[in-house]
């Protein structure tokens, strides 16, 4: 029994180090930039760039 905790616990670890570390940094870098992509799309085609007209 103790060993099955032991390695469960292990487990919990590793998932929350890859969740941590590796997962919510990419995430947040492929949120960011597809924002900014879709920023970027909307005034290239629609609105025009920003403090040009009037």
């Amino acid at each position: 029994m103790s060993n099955n905790t032991s390695e469960t616990r292990a487990n919990e670890w590793r998932a929350f180090f890859f969740i941590t570390v590796i997962l919510f940094p990419i995430l947040s870098i492929g949120v960011v930039g597809a924002y900014g992509f879709s920023v970027w799309f909307m005034q290239a085609l629609f609105f025009g760039l920003p403090g040009h007209g009037g």
